[in-house]
C-alpha cells in the first residue's frame, strides 16, 4: 500500500508538472475560434500550425533565443567561475570575516529587487552598460551570485577535510589537492549550481527589462511580451506557440544536466 501512495504522489507530482506544457501545446495548435469557445477542449477540434508560423513571422523568435542562450551560458559559466574558489575559502577558513560574509549573503537574499532597479539603471548607464548583453550578463551573475556562493559552500563542507590532509601526506600541495582531490567529489554541486544559474538568467524578465532597450538585443522573455498588444490583449496562440518553443533549450539543457548530476553523484560516492 505504501509503494501504491508513492507512485500516486509521484503521478500527481508529474501531471501537475506537466499541466502548463500540455495547455500551451494544445492552446498552441487550435484555432482562434477555436479558443474563444465557451467550451475549452484539451483536444484541437481543428489542429493548425498557423500560430507557429505568425509566431516566427512576427517576431525574431530565433534571434532571441540566440541571444538568451548566450546570456544564460555566459552568466552560469562566470557565476560558478567565481562562486567556486569563494565558496571553498568560506568552507574551509573560519574567522570574523566569514561570517560577515555568509551574513551578508543572507541579508542580500531579502531585499526586493524592484527596490534596487533605479540604482542599477543609473550604474548601467554611467558604466556604458545599458542596452548591451555584457551588461545583462553582468547583472545576472551579480544576482544569481549570492545563491550559488551559498550552494557551493554547503557541497565543500560536505568533502571531509581528511581527504585534502591524506593528499597533504603524500606529498601534493593545496592546489593539487583541490584540484585532483576535491574537484572531482565537487562535480554534482557544480552542475546544479550551473543548471540553477542557466535557468535562472534564461527566464529573467525584470532586469532584462531595465538594461535593454533596443529589439535587435532583446532576449526571448523580452521578445514574448511584444505579442501583447497596446492595449493589453494578448493573442494566445502565436504567444502559446513562442512558448512553448521558448520552454525547450531549458529543458534539453535540463535533460543532459540531469545525467551529469546522476553519474557525479555516483562517481563520487565509489572510493578509488
Amino acid at each position: 500500500m505504501s509503494r501504491i501512495l508513492q507512485y500516486a504522489a509521484l503521478l500527481a507530482y508529474l501531471v501537475f508538472l506537466g499541466f502548463p506544457l500540455v495547455w500551451l501545446l494544445s492552446t498552441a495548435l487550435k484555432t482562434p475560434q477555436e479558443m474563444a469557445a465557451l467550451d475549452p477542449s484539451w483536444i484541437p477540434r481543428e489542429p493548425t500550425t498557423a500560430n507557429f508560423a505568425a509566431a516566427f513571422g512576427e517576431q525574431d523568435l530565433i534571434g532571441a533565443g540566440l541571444r538568451s542562450l548566450v546570456v544564460a551560458l555566459a552568466s552560469a559559466l562566470l557565476t560558478v567561475a567565481v562562486a567556486l574558489p569563494a565558496a571553498y575559502a568560506l568552507a574551509r577558513y573560519r574567522g570574523v570575516l566569514k561570517r560577515i560574509t555568509l551574513g551578508w549573503v543572507l541579508v542580500s537574499q531579502v531585499f526586493p529587487f524592484i527596490s534596487i532597479i533605479i540604482p542599477l539603471f543609473l550604474v548601467m548607464r554611467e558604466l556604458g552598460l545599458v542596452n548591451t548583453l555584457a551588461g545583462l550578463v553582468l547583472v545576472h551573475v551579480t544576482f544569481t551570485l549570492p545563491f550559488a556562493l551559498w550552494m557551493l559552500q554547503g557541497y565543500v563542507r560536505s568533502v571531509p577535510r581528511e581527504l585534502e590532509e591524506a593528499a597533504a601526506v603524500d606529498g601534493a600541495g593545496r592546489m593539487r589537492a583541490i584540484v585532483k582531490v576535491v574537484a572531482p567529489l565537487l562535480a554534482p554541486g557544480v552542475v546544479a549550481t550551473l543548471l540553477f544559474s542557466f535557468i535562472s538568467s534564461w527566464n529573467e524578465f525584470l532586469f532584462a527589462l531595465v538594461v535593454l532597450k533596443d529589439p535587435d538585443v532583446m532576449t526571448l522573455p523580452l521578445t514574448l511580451v511584444r505579442f501583447t498588444g497596446p492595449e493589453g490583449v494578448a493573442r494566445l496562440g502565436p504567444l502559446a506557440a513562442a512558448s512553448l518553443m521558448a520552454t525547450i533549450p531549458s529543458l534539453v539543457f535540463f535533460a543532459i544536466i540531469q545525467r551529469r548530476l546522476r553519474s557525479g553523484l555516483m562517481a563520487g560516492a565509489v572510493k578509488g
